[in-house]
């Protein structure tokens, strides 16, 4: 699957009533960070294809969203299994990293 485009008009169908663990990363198009982030998460997306689902959200235009989760640095990413909040980081980080937060 590829990384899905969360808004909130989505978010309860595609994350808190979603089947699998999703992981979703807040991020803006003008973060350098961000920009490093982003090869990983859509790597980890087509590697755990059908057991996870990736999920990004633009924090300039879902702004509730970002209020909602107190995103204040980004890129943060987000765990969810079961329709709730399992674990987040802020920061770019190496895939390793990531996966180990997935995985938790």
């Amino acid at each position: 699957m590829a990384v899905m485009t969360i808004t909130k008009e989505n978010f309860d169908e595609e994350v808190l009533q979603a089947k699998e663990p999703v992981l979703l990363d807040f991020w803006a198009s003008w973060c350098g960070p961000c920009k490093m982030v982003a090869p990983v998460i859509d790597e980890i997306a087509a590697e755990r294809k059908g057991t996870l689902k990736v999920g990004k959200i633009n924090v300039d235009e879902q702004p509730e969203l970002a209020s909602q989760f107190s995103v204040m640095s980004i890129p943060t990413l987000l765990i969810f299994d079961g329709g709730k909040l399992k674990t987040s980081a802020v920061g770019a980080m190496p895939k390793s990293s990531i996966l180990t937060l997935v995985d938790k």
